[in-house]
């Protein structure tokens, strides 16, 4: 599995299609996170511009590799665990961008009020259960559970809308908690929204793998 990630990673770097999401996600968090606001606040629209970004690199992972080199990876490594490396590409790649914009949060924003540590290890669990809600999106909106480009396309665009504004979603149920400590002072931890986005993930990424095998 350690060789198949390396091989979606390479492939995903010499593509440079990873600059348009990265790109984006960044420019997000540059005009969001402004000096010397509360740190949870920044946390927040860090973790959450995480979620249409994470569901874009997903879609890039999957349809990278050329028809003919992946019917040959399929083969020789088997479909689902090729299927199942190209998320876990996106999601490590996502983690690493969220990763770094909380860190920019946590440098530059006003941190009274709130514990460093915990406000630290709260806006970590954001940022992976926001990276994972995307990465479900992504799976589910993707090849090869949709093929089109433009339904794909169109049905990314919307799952990562619901995923931030729908009362269940893990996304927005971990982005509100930081909001809601911005205002308070008291930070939690979102284990809830993290164990529910975990969950999430796991199911949509084992019907994409198993859609996979089904059609290699």
């Amino acid at each position: 599995m350690t060789a198949l990630f390396r091989y979606q990673a390479v492939l995903l770097l010499r593509s440079q299609r990873w600059l348009a999401p990265l790109i984006t996600y960044a420019a997000v968090v540059a005009v969001g996170i402004r000096p010397g606001d509360p740190v949870p606040d920044s946390l927040g629209l860090a973790a959450a511009g995480l979620v249409p970004a994470t569901a874009w690199l997903v879609r890039i992972c999957v349809t990278v590799e050329p028809a003919a080199a992946r019917d040959c990876t399929a083969a020789a490594a088997g479909p689902v665990r090729v299927h199942a490396a190209a998320l876990l590409t996106a999601l490590a790649g996502a983690v690493l961008a969220g990763s770094a914009a909380a860190a920019l949060a946590l440098l530059t924003g006003e941190r009274s009020g709130a514990g460093p540590g915990g406000t630290a290890l709260a806006g970590a669990f954001a940022v992976v259960a926001c990276a994972l809600t995307g990465a479900a999106v992504g799976a589910l909106c993707s090849r090869p559970l949709l093929r089109r480009r433009g339904y794909a396309v169109l049905a990314g665009t919307l799952g990562s809308l619901l995923a931030l504004v729908l009362a269940g979603s893990p996304a927005r149920g971990a982005v509100s908690a930081l909001v809601a400590a911005g205002r308070s002072g008291v930070v939690p931890l979102p284990l809830a929204p993290l164990a529910l986005a975990l969950l999430l993930a796991a199911g949509a990424g084992t019907a994409a793998c198993l859609a996979a095998a089904r059609r290699s």
